[in-house]
């Protein structure tokens, strides 16, 4: 089963705001729904100093950008009063897992507050829908080979996880209190597996610190590479994002008691950080580097976490595209590009061209 990416249409000349447009898929989902025809508005912090993706797009020109933290209520709800945006689509957040332990309140005030921040500004302007996008991490993982679905158990043996399995009960909350009473959904919730493609250059995350490495000619440090993850290209969870964006508009949904969809990848895309390393490296054209093995890490990181997607094909008509040999060939391809020529706009466009015909 193919998606049908007619969907795509529903957000020409729709008012949008999107949250966390400065991080990694919140300026690819930005980016993209300008392309679409979307008066995007976005909501963040400034880029951090090593940055590409937000410049790089040239984002500051396409879309009406506010540089705010969701923490703070009152600025927050200032703007959504003021824009009136027909759907939110939610992806601020902290999203670092070694961050999380070296500054657990920040991470419990962006993920948890900011999100009923969120929610609640949401609630008392009346926005039409939402779409809340937390994370795979939001499962009580218990590292083992069960494809976790959307009513299996929330929480979190780490400071990440559990910040994101509590927006999820906050999500649960206010949808029990305020928008379960509709015949059609007007929120939604979206959990996503491990993402990576062009762009993202987050310190502690695999693919980017691979590619720095790379780049500059350095050994590769890996700080557990037989924990295997859902590993999928960025453009795979907003599709999915998008669509459940276009069910919600179009009054598709009926009442659900869980609102909450997985967007994870081919089962074949389960594959270790050792797996996917060496796939990185060879796309890259490098063989002499060594890749090892980092012991000095005493934080908590799940060693097995995949998702149970039957819900999104069953409900949404959504696949994944991509295999793991064409999300790593995406993402190679994006970096060299940027390295080359800085202006990205061209790799991207074609990527989600190429994406959208897969």
């Amino acid at each position: 089963m193919k998606t049908n990416n007619k969907f795509l249409k529903s957000y020409k000349n729709l008012n949008v705001v999107v949250t966390g447009t400065s991080g990694f898929k919140g300026a690819w989902l930005a980016y993209w729904l300008s392309n679409l025809g979307a008066k995007v508005t976005g909501i963040s912090l400034k880029p951090e100093k090593n940055s590409i993706l937000f410049k790089s797009l040239r984002l500051k020109n396409k879309i009406n950008q506010y540089y705010l933290d969701i923490t703070n209520f009152y600025k927050l709800n200032e703007i959504i009063k003021k824009t009136k945006p027909d759907i939110i689509f939610h992806l601020a957040a902290q999203s670092i897992v070694s961050t999380s332990y070296e500054k657990p309140l920040q991470t419990f005030h962006t993920n948890i507050l900011g999100s009923a921040n969120v929610l609640e500004t949401y609630r008392v302007n009346r926005i039409p829908y939402l779409v809340y996008i937390t994370s795979d991490k939001c499962y009580l993982n218990l590292n083992t080979k069960k494809n976790y679905k959307e009513n299996d158990i929330l929480g979190g043996l780490d400071n990440y996880s559990s910040s994101k399995a509590s927006a999820e009960l906050i999500f649960s909350s206010y949808f029990n209190s305020y928008f379960k009473n509709k015949k059609h959904l007007s929120v939604a919730s979206a959990r996503a597996g491990n993402v990576i493609g062009g762009g993202d250059m987050k310190i502690n995350r695999i693919v980017p610190d691979i590619i720095k490495s790379l780049q500059k000619n350095k050994n590769i440090n890996l700080r557990n590479p037989k924990a295997t993850r859902p590993w999928q290209h960025v453009l795979e969870p907003l599709s999915g994002y998008l669509l459940l964006g276009h069910k919600l508009l179009s009054k598709e949904l009926n009442f659900d008691s869980i609102p909450s969809w997985n967007f994870g990848p081919k089962p074949v895309n389960c594959k270790s950080v050792g797996h996917i390393t060496k796939f990185v490296v060879k796309n890259w054209g490098k063989t002499n580097l060594k890749i090892k093995i980092d012991k000095s890490s005493k934080f908590h990181e799940s060693k097995l976490l995949s998702l149970n997607i039957q819900k999104a094909k069953k409900e949404l008509q959504w696949e994944p595209r991509l295999n793991l040999e064409e999300t790593i060939k995406f993402t190679v391809d994006w970096y060299k590009y940027y390295f080359n020529h800085k202006s990205v706009e061209e790799i991207t466009d074609y990527q989600i061209q190429l994406f959208l015909e897969n």
